[in-house]
């Protein structure tokens, strides 16, 4: 998820990606070359996010500039992961990792030297694409390089240190940010990028599945990207002709999708009870997760006056303990079932949700957002290894790759949609709650005039009066709230979605 919190099945793409030829040899140059190449990917996601307030203010951004920052690159990758996966498997893996590794690498670049926010988003969609192709290359190609007896210790490797990396990256974005420029977020991904090219190139064999007969669907991947895209620039433009269209093509797809011979998804596998529930209860999930995780940097740098290495630095925890407890939660599915777990863990992190609406503006970082930080890593870590159990074990063998590329999948829909939505949702209470606050702190009519003409910025307008300013950061703080107090419904539901 773009996210701290990873998709929960992409560990299971590798176990269950066929092997082609074994490079014992270049063992550990392959695992360099995928944890650096989809730590990429992953860090993205997560620094932009705490390099958004900068952003915002350098290219003066409004709220729905800041989130098509962020959508332009999750919505490519959302509609397009599972294509990436079926091309590397069709034309080789090692040379569709290759291409997304110079794609991503190209638009990080272009980024870095966006002279405005229309460029920069066009550049972060590019960069999605990118990204599509990278992700499952880097899954599959541990998978095809480890004979078995091999592939699970490769996998904890792999595992281990895309979780240190995520740690780090908002620490170091957020150091560049501060140090020096947001631009800097974007350019360090290019020697990264290099590296990783040089590396497959040089020490991974090509491996591919033998599916050059197989029939593409690219209909499929194209009605995703407009169905996705019409819901998400009406959500985020406020055009319902646009949602409408989504919508439609939406229902073009699963048609599409039920009447192709060889469906990018095939819908049978919604069939089996579990596998339906366990993506309901991704999508709950990390919607709720993504929404808070976009909303929380501006809290934290705006808002709360935190600078953005200290912003970087506060979902730590979060990060840590799930990484910690990984192993401990795989051993609750042994123990006690799926269901259990996620319910349980569901609940954990609705509590964590509403810790984090707890806190005003100011306060020590210890006493306000370390203990939600604490609860929604426990109730997140709890969740993850029962979630992508129950997803394998719900459909034939022969299809685990898919199931797990559909959880994959779904998971990241649900960040586009969650920040798209929850955005709707903070913009109205933070207008209506701006309008309360400028009323009863008396604000003099030209600093209204000139906060009003703001109103697009949210807590990135200013204003030279401090009742003014406390006007501001209330009422984003009330948007705030109110997304996390759907955050705290989202997770309850997925509470309930673990039982069906």
């Amino acid at each position: 998820m773009g996210n701290f919190a990873k998709p929960p099945c992409e560990e299971a793409t590798m176990l269950t990606a066929p092997c082609a030829r074994i490079a014992t040899e270049n063992g550990s140059w392959i695992l360099a070359a995928t944890i650096l190449g989809s730590s990429m990917a992953f860090i993205v996601g997560t620094v932009v996010n705490v390099a958004l307030p900068a952003l915002q203010s350098a290219l003066y951004a409004g709220l729905a500039d800041v989130q098509w920052v962020v959508e332009s690159y999750a919505l490519p990758l959302a509609a397009l992961l599972l294509i990436g996966g079926s091309l590397g498997d069709r034309y080789g893996r090692r040379k569709i990792f290759a291409i997304g590794v110079v794609v991503f690498s190209l638009a990080s670049a272009w980024c870095g030297l966006a002279h405005g926010i229309r460029e920069l988003i066009v550049a972060r969609s590019v960069q999605g694409v990118g990204a599509a192709f990278l992700v499952p290359g880097s899954l599959a190609l541990i998978s095809a390089n480890f004979p078995e007896q091999r592939r699970g210790r490769a996998i904890g490797t792999w595992s281990g240190f895309t979780a240190i990396t995520a740690a780090i990256g908002p620490v170091l974005g957020g150091w560049f940010v501060q140090h020096g420029s947001w631009r800097w977020v974007f350019f360090i991904n290019v020697p990264v990028g290099v590296t990783v090219l040089v590396l497959t190139l040089w020490k991974i064999p090509e491996s591919s599945a033998g599916q050059q007969g197989r029939r593409f669907d690219w209909w499929g991947g194209l009605l995703a990207t407009v169905a996705l895209g019409g819901i998400v620039f009406g959500l985020i433009e406020s055009k319902p002709i646009s949602i409408l269209v989504g919508i439609v093509t939406g229902i073009g797809l699963l048609y599409w999708e039920a009447h192709s011979t060889s469906p990018m998804v095939p819908l049978n596998l919604f069939r089996s009870r579990n596998f339906t529930g366990a993506n309901l209860l991704t999508l709950f999930l990390y919607s709720a997760v993504s929404g808070m995780l976009f909303f929380f940097p501006l809290n934290l740098i705006q808002v709360q006056g935190y600078s953005p290495t200290e912003a970087g630095a506060a979902l730590l925890p979060f990060i840590l303990l799930m990484f910690a407890l990984s192993r401990w939660s795989g051993g609750l599915v042994d123990r006690y079932g799926a269901k259990l777990p996620l319910a349980v863990g569901s609940l954990v992190a609705a509590g964590g949700f509403a810790l984090f609406a707890r806190p005003g503006i100011g306060g020590h970082y210890w006493t306000t957002f370390f203990p939600a930080v604490l609860v929604l890593g426990l109730g997140m870590a709890i969740c993850v290894a029962p979630l992508t159990t129950t997803v394998m074990n719900a459909v034939d063998r022969s299809y685990a790759g898919t199931a797990s590329g559909i959880n994959n999948a779904v998971s990241r829909i649900a960040s586009v949609l969650a920040i798209a939505v929850l955005g709707v949702l903070l913009s109205g209470v933070f207008q209506s709650t701006l309008e309360q606050r400028l009323s009863s702190f008396d604000v003099s009519p030209a600093i209204r005039s000139h906060i009003e003409s703001q109103r697009s910025l949210l807590a990135a307008a200013e204003a030279d009066d401090a009742r003014g300013q406390r006007a501001i950061k209330e009422a984003f703080l009330a948007g705030f709230r109110s997304i996390l107090w759907v955050a705290t419904g989202l997770a309850l539901l997925s509470s309930l979605s673990s039982q069906h």
